[in-house]
């Protein structure tokens, strides 16, 4: 007892002196190669030998600075631990890994304890709390494997067995003096059923063992059945959680520093330019928090997109505009048989011809165009001599256009009353075409047999042989085949569905553009599929910006492919371009991920001649900024 409390007196310790140093978990980035020393025995096998911008031959080194400050060539690699706060990350496919290290000192550690650690994520404005990581001492996890022992033992406790219930031998002696038929069963293999049981001996099986059960421990086995819960939360004080976890590692002995290198990948998102990670945490004894870990300085991650290198000029197609435009609608006017008037009460022409004034009005009030003609075309249905349903095709098809032209007259009048009353000037007139005369042009159609073909051959009702029928008769004259359809067996269903869809009206429109004199003109108008394909890769969507763009063969295209990796296409469409600065930089990226340290020097040096903004940027993408720091590019820059 006195080892205990020694010991629980050392932790208590040892936690107050981690609250008055305030001794806090590390979040750092993760170890990076630096050149510390110079080798010049190794020095030409590191020299690279380029071309600069100009033209000439220049030998370009691996270099680091010397105590002086000077620049000299060096290749041996040493490991040193980052201090610094920040780093850029590149993103590819549409990802970015951010790595960083959490360091618990050896000084937090102890093996009654459990670490808590709550890495939090910040980007663009959310917070998001990453996986935690667990580390857990020897004893702790020892403390917790106990209490879920001693659970594992209640539960043994648990009576599953009805029979332990029971006073078995008191059963037997009973069923024994009683009824010794029955205890002659205890040795035989036969069933006996339960209705078979009752009518031999008067007693259910149930209520004999009900009789027997001894009460008293089904009550106790019920209690601990009853307090399962509580008993878990008495014995497992702190569960040992399994899942949504990075990590939980047990450690013995703590005799050093613990290192935990944290991988989070992210989408990216189009306004996403940095992140930020920060780390805080608790120190847990049991269930009780004996100390906050304070929280730490964030890390930052700015990331590097292939997209933000897009070139967000538009493109511009050439179309030819027509001065001319036709538009054509049709509807099912009802005529009295035989008639030609236009009654808007008659079956179901006001729903059709309502639909005809709404095309007209919105064709006269087009910003676009005037609307000049009007061709009105009627068809009749082959019933009746064909002569007869010409001239009453182009009766229709006057009183149509009349209908209609003394609608348009009314809208008119209505309009010029209202520009009248409102002092509204030309402009409100030339909108509205009050000013032009619009040409209803009356033809007709006289019996509409194409139509008649296509509504036969698609109807489910009529047989195939009244179908093959019909389309023998199309070498008859109009009124011979109406006389032949008769005699089908379909003729009914013909005239009563088919023929009065064939009493049309159809309008077209003819229309010219508002203002336009020639015929034609060829303009340029921004090519919508390129710009929604420039969107996809700003907006990091690779795979559908390098399927719209992969038949442009541009700049664009390139880094589309580039960012998705496919850099021998991106290459090939690169070395066509006219060279900028922009392809030599593109060009630059895609050697080094290649291996090829010159080509890519040579080509990072001509961009940054040609744009020196690109020395900036090539800080930015990992494999140019590694070309930076190993060969001492840009120094004459700082």
């Amino acid at each position: 007892m006195l080892a205990l409390a020694a010991a629980g007196c050392g932790n208590t310790r040892k936690a107050e002196d981690l609250r008055k140093s305030s001794m806090t978990a590390a979040l750092s980035l993760p170890r990076e190669t630096v050149l510390p020393k110079v080798d010049t025995s190794r020095l030409r096998r590191d020299t690279l030998k380029v071309e600069d911008p100009d033209g000439r031959e220049v030998m370009i080194m691996k270099a680091v600075r010397d105590q002086d400050g000077e620049m000299v060539a060096t290749d041996v690699i040493d490991a040193a631990v980052i201090t610094a706060r920040f780093r850029n990350v590149a993103e590819r496919h549409g990802k970015v890994d951010l790595r960083f290290q959490v360091t618990v000192p050896a000084g937090m550690q102890d093996s009654r304890w459990q670490i808590r650690l709550y890495p939090d994520m910040f980007l663009l404005s959310d917070s998001i709390r990453l996986e935690p990581v667990v580390i857990t001492g020897e004893n702790y996890r020892k403390s917790q494997l106990k209490g879920y022992e001693r659970y594992r033992k209640f539960l043994g406790s648990i009576v599953t067995d009805s029979t332990a219930l029971m006073d078995i031998h008191q059963l037997e002696v009973f069923i024994k003096r009683n009824i010794p038929a029955l205890y002659a069963f205890r040795n035989d293999s036969s069933i006996v059923s339960e209705r078979d049981f009752t009518s031999a001996f008067g007693v259910t099986e149930r209520e004999a063992i009900e009789h027997y059960t001894i009460k008293y421990l089904v009550r106790r086995n019920d209690r601990r059945i009853a307090g399962k819960d509580r008993m878990f939360r008495k014995y497992v004080k702190v569960p040992i959680v399994t899942e949504g976890l990075r990590l939980d590692t047990v450690i013995a002995g703590g005799g050093g520093d613990f290192i935990y290198e944290y991988v989070q990948t992210i989408n990216t998102q189009p306004s996403l330019r940095k992140v930020g990670i920060t780390l805080g945490g608790e120190i847990f004894e049991e269930d009780r928090s004996i100390y906050s870990i304070p929280r730490s300085e964030p890390l930052t991650y700015y990331i590097s997109s292939l997209s933000s290198l897009a070139d967000k000029s538009e493109r511009y197609v050439t179309k030819v505009i027509e001065r001319d435009a036709t538009a054509n609608t049709a509807c099912y006017i009802d005529f009295p048989t035989g008639g030609y008037s236009v009654d808007a009460g008659f079956g179901n022409n006001g729903p059709e011809i309502w639909r005809i004034t709404e095309n007209l009005t919105s064709l006269m009030d087009d910003p676009r165009f005037d609307l000049d003609s009007i061709i009105v075309t009627a068809s009749c249905s082959p019933e009746g001599t064909y002569p007869f349903n010409e001239k009453l095709s182009l009766k229709r098809a006057e009183a149509v256009s009349d209908y209609f032209t003394k609608f348009i007259l009314r809208r008119k009048d209505s309009l010029l009353r209202a520009s009248r009353e409102f002092n509204l000037d030309e402009t409100f007139d030339a909108s509205r075409g009050l000013s032009r005369e619009i040409r209803f042009i009356s033809r007709n159609n006289p019996e509409n047999w194409e139509m008649l073909d296509g509504l036969v051959m698609r109807d489910s009702l009529l047989s195939a042989k009244d179908k093959e029928a019909y389309a023998s008769s199309s070498v008859l004259s109009p009124d011979e085949r109406e006389q032949f359809l008769r005699t089908l067996d379909g003729y009914h269903r013909m005239r009563e569905s088919l023929y009065p869809r064939l009493r049309t009206v159809k309008f077209d429109f003819h229309l010219h553009r508002k203002g336009m004199i020639k015929d034609t003109i060829h303009t340029t108008v921004v090519d919508s599929v390129y710009s929604e394909g420039v969107r996809a890769l700003i907006d990091h969507d690779y795979e559908k910006a390098v399927t719209l763009l992969r038949p442009y063969h541009d700049y664009n295209s390139a880094v589309a492919f580039c960012a998705m990796d496919y850099n021998a296409s991106a290459m090939d469409i690169l070395k066509d371009l006219e060279e900028t600065a922009k392809t030599d930089y593109m060009m630059a990226l895609i050697e080094a991920r290649r291996g090829d340290d010159r080509g890519a020097v040579e080509k990072y040096l001509k961009a940054v001649h040609l744009d020196p903004s690109y020395i900036y940027r090539g800080n930015l993408d990992p494999e140019i900024s590694r070309l930076i720091r190993e060969y001492g590019l840009n120094q004459e820059k700082d």
